[in-house]
């Protein structure tokens, strides 16, 4: 996912919008559903196909239909649906490490939209002292770019790992995995809403059209 709320105008070229290319933002949109989907399957599990009341519920509707099953007749039905969307899951995930893999691939064969570049260049300028406020704000918000890139890639390891944890006997004894995978989750939270906030931030200030340009490109140099 890009833009928290960058300015709009780039460092290197103060009069003109940034520019996206259509690969980035295939990139950042395809992200952001594949996240959505993946958050939106542990959000159903945790919640809606989770606790005593789901149990209940299912129970009270099997009644209605002169139906009665007791708690233990339920609970593989129950497992059964939690398992299903724990397929979409790993299907979000493995979806996910691929984008990330073709996140590595666009950043090696990419010029000026490579992130680790923005990042020397945001640096550079802040050590000169030349538009200092902007390479500031430009340094940080690339940073935290790709800390987040980091953590995703953090995130579709250790799933691949749980993935394959049956197949592979010493993953299967690596039980810290699943903490990890777990943790990493929190953070793209914290990620998304930081993300949100300084778009909705941005859009109110003097980088309006930020979304849009995700969507189009922007205008060009």
């Amino acid at each position: 996912m890009t833009v928290i709320e960058p300015p709009r105008k780039d460092i290197e070229h103060l009069p003109e919008n940034k520019k996206y290319s259509s690969s980035l933002r295939f990139w950042h949109w395809a992200n952001a559903i594949v996240i959505t989907g993946s958050l939106l399957t542990v959000l159903v599990n945790s919640t809606v196909l989770a606790g005593w009341g789901t149990m209940l519920f299912v129970q009270g509707q099997l009644k209605k239909s002169s139906i009665n099953a007791n708690p233990d007749q339920l609970r593989p039905v129950i497992g059964g649906l939690r398992d299903r969307v724990w397929q979409y899951h790993i299907y979000f995930g493995i979806s996910l490490a691929t984008l990330l893999l073709f996140r590595l691939i666009y950043e090696f064969y990419t010029g000026d939209q490579k992130l680790i570049r923005k990042i020397r260049v945001a640096y550079a300028q802040y050590k000169s002292g030349q538009n200092k406020l902007i390479a500031r704000h430009e340094l940080v918000v690339k940073t935290l770019y790709a800390t987040f890139y980091v953590v995703l890639c953090i995130m579709a390891i250790t799933g691949l790992c749980l993935v394959f944890e049956d197949d592979v006997p010493f993953l299967h004894e690596m039980h810290f995995i699943r903490d990890i995978h777990g943790f990493c989750m929190y953070l793209v939270l914290i990620f998304i809403a930081v993300h949100l906030a300084g778009v909705f931030l941005a859009e109110r200030k003097d980088s309006k059209g930020i979304v849009s340009d995700m969507i189009n490109g922007g205008q060009k140099d």
